[in-house]
């Protein structure tokens, strides 16, 4: 009896990483990436660059999150047909930067430049989540 092919070698599987790869290697999609992971990184880096005084749980959660979300547009940069499934975790993670100030205790409300921060960054954060997500829906057109 001979044993079946391998779900690697399955035409379907093979068909749709061709298509992610083909998604990944425009040069729009390149631009997002990169823009992807530069807001990761500031995100991460931001309680230094603004001085979040006192403010060490939220530093701590932009970080976390900021090296979190930067290592997952790696991935989308590395191989984004093996990725595309955690896409969907980027504008959540935006939605929570941009809460994160009201949600975490020890955060007084008069510090608006800490505020302001999370809500651009996070809100940057939810658009380029959600244009990652729609990088492998698009219906792509065949090669010529």
């Amino acid at each position: 009896m001979a044993s079946a092919p391998g779900i690697e070698q399955h035409p379907d599987l093979v068909e749709l990483r061709d298509k992610y790869e083909r998604a990944a290697a425009r040069p729009m999609v390149q631009v997002l990436d990169g823009l992807t992971v530069l807001a990761g990184l500031y995100l991460a880096i931001s309680p230094w660059v603004l001085g979040f005084n006192g403010l060490h749980a939220l530093a701590a959660s932009n970080l976390i999150v900021g090296l979190a979300y930067c290592a997952m547009a790696m991935g989308f940069v590395a191989a984004f047909g093996r990725t595309h499934g955690i896409a969907w975790t980027a504008p959540i993670m935006g939605v929570w930067v941009i809460v994160s100030p009201w949600v975490i205790r020890g955060v007084d409300a008069s510090t608006t430049t800490t505020m302001i921060n999370n809500i651009i960054v996070g809100a940057v954060c939810v658009l380029l989540g959600l244009a990652a997500m729609s990088v492998g829906t698009r219906r792509m057109m065949p090669h010529r």
